[in-house]
């Protein structure tokens, strides 16, 4: 077996395993292209400006469920991947995807930190 064959079916075997993405149509977030462990993925605009990425991935093989992180984005879509302005963790996928939605929604709204108070 070449590296080749044993990277592609390294590859297969964590794409298989994740949970199926669902298209969530959110008014006024723009959808991005997801990344490997994704269940979705947008760009949420705050009233002053600021653009974060939402995403919302199935961590569970580090234990932590399935999590909500928030991203500032600047640059593009370039983000600091490593600094986020807060995550959520989750159990259950339907969950997880009512946070994605209430955290964009928060942001759009203006009311990040409120939201992250209230959700500690």
């Amino acid at each position: 077996m070449s590296i080749d064959e044993a990277v592609e079916n390294e590859q297969m075997a964590v794409v298989s395993m994740t949970l199926p993405r669902r298209v969530l149509n959110i008014p006024n977030a723009a959808p991005v292209r997801f990344q490997t462990l994704d269940l979705a993925r947008h760009i949420a605009i705050a009233p002053n400006g600021r653009r974060y990425v939402v995403a919302t991935f199935d961590d569970t093989r580090m234990q932590r469920g399935l999590v909500t992180s928030i991203y500032p984005q600047q640059n593009g879509y370039l983000t600091l991947v490593r600094l986020p302005v807060h995550e959520f963790s989750s159990e259950d996928p339907d969950q997880a995807l009512q946070r994605h939605i209430a955290v964009i929604q928060a942001i759009q709204q203006g009311r990040l930190k409120e939201y992250v108070q209230a959700n500690q």
